[in-house]
């Protein structure tokens, strides 16, 4: 096997190298973690993903990696998109505000003697001090807008995010769909109760919970809302995220 490598030294490189090497080789492997792919696959999507997506886990969570197999065959992924105040993000395993955000903005201000899950609890506990309530407006594909008041809403092309929260175990990365976990304005002690089900994946039916599927999505908002994609920031104040999914736009060696 021939291969070249090229390693980063800064943030959003990885965009940078994956898009501009797109259409030079038939493979392009991220080696690292979840925000590596989300790099690379962005990178891909703005080429117009010539390349195969490989992919190394070496990451905290490798959230993505759990949607591969042993890596033999290519499969075509969905790809989620987000559009805000001009700007384009996409997304290989999902994206989300709220509660879920704000850890993966306080995961990098635990102790980095933190790795893995220990790291992700540690954001968990920093988030649990303070966290918002938000109040949006959401649209799910052609249907009538309504009102949320929202601890987090995370939308999902994978299963898992923050490395063990499983909170869409049913969703598919190719069936064309975008998978929804809706969570109302609960308190901390409900967080804390409803911590070890999303962990199993045994949430679904819970009353503070609303589980839906949709192709296109918008959510609007008065006040800026910090948003999270494959773990890493993609916006931190967007006041209308336009989020849909271009269906098996990433062949994936899975």
């Amino acid at each position: 096997m021939i291969f070249d490598e090229a390693v980063t030294s800064r943030p959003l490189e990885a965009i940078a190298i994956a898009e501009k090497e797109a259409g030079n080789y038939d493979c392009i492997v991220a080696a690292g973690g979840d925000g590596t792919v989300h790099e690379v696959v962005n990178g891909l999507m703005r080429a117009g993903a010539k390349a195969a997506l490989g992919v190394i886990p070496l990451g905290s969570g490798d959230d993505f990696a759990k949607l591969l197999g042993t890596g033999t065959t290519i499969r075509k992924f969905d790809v989620g998109r987000i559009a805000s105040a001009g700007d384009i993000r996409y997304f290989a395993n999902g994206m989300d505000i709220g509660f879920g955000a704000h850890g993966a903005r306080n995961v990098t201000r635990v102790p980095r003697v933190l790795t893995g899950l220990g790291a992700y609890l540690g954001a968990l506990a920093l988030t649990m001090v303070k966290y918002p309530l938000l109040k949006v407006r959401v649209q799910l594909d052609e249907a009538p807008a309504f009102e949320l008041v929202t601890a987090m809403t995370a939308v999902m092309n994978g299963t898992t995010f923050g490395g063990s929260f499983r909170v869409c175990p049913q969703a598919r990365p190719d069936d064309g769909l975008l998978d929804l976990l809706m969570v109302d304005a609960v308190g901390r002690l409900e967080i804390l109760r409803l911590v070890p089900r999303i962990m199993a994946g045994s949430h679904a039916g819970d009353p503070r919970l609303r589980m839906v599927r949709a192709r296109t999505l918008r959510i609007d908002s008065a006040e800026p809302l910090l948003v999270e994609a494959d773990g890493e920031l993609a916006y931190e104040r967007a006041n209308q995220l336009k989020i849909d999914l271009l269906p098996g736009a990433l062949r994936v060696f899975a």
